[in-house]
């Protein structure tokens, strides 16, 4: 059975830039106020999320960070021990499952240290907006989209 460590790693750097932003941010950005980084489609803009992606659940009361926060813990033990189950030459789905661990613990932890995820990135054209996310979103939509492409090209 080959190590899941080295893949674990890959987890533990995402956890640890995702925090390290967000202690940048939470130091160097004023809430709730755009600070453009390129005029036209990217802002720097510190929101605080108290629900899951989109703000789903946000106003729902207060219980909604304890579901979500058992979810993203029980969600990042599942995909280590799949991640341990994996065979050496599975480096895709290995890639993403570390990508998912690295991504839900990022914001497990906010919402245990702080009650709710802090966000930072915002883009936007012209008079649209995209919900702001942050570094631990990057990494969660970027495994599972590696995820869907090797499934899809699997099949093909």
């Amino acid at each position: 059975m080959p190590s899941a460590l080295p893949w674990l790693g890959v987890s533990a750097a995402v956890l640890a830039v995702d925090h390290l932003t967000k202690y940048w941010v939470l130091t160097a950005l004023p809430e709730h106020t755009a600070v453009p980084v390129f005029d036209s489609w990217w802002n720097w803009y510190r929101s605080y999320n108290t629900g899951a992606a989109f703000s789903f659940l946000s106003s729902a009361g207060g219980w909604q960070r304890h579901v979500l926060t058992f979810l993203a813990l029980a969600i990042a033990a599942l995909l280590t021990r799949w991640l341990t189950k994996l065979p050496r030459h599975a480096w895709p789905p290995a890639l993403a499952y570390a990508l998912l661990i690295g991504g839900a613990l990022g914001n497990a932890v906010d919402r245990i240290m702080r009650g709710h995820v802090v966000d930072f990135i915002q883009w936007h054209w012209r008079d649209w907006y995209w919900p702001a996310f942050n570094l631990a979103d990057v990494a969660i939509v970027t495994g599972a989209a590696i995820l869907v492409l090797q499934g899809i090209f699997r099949r093909g």
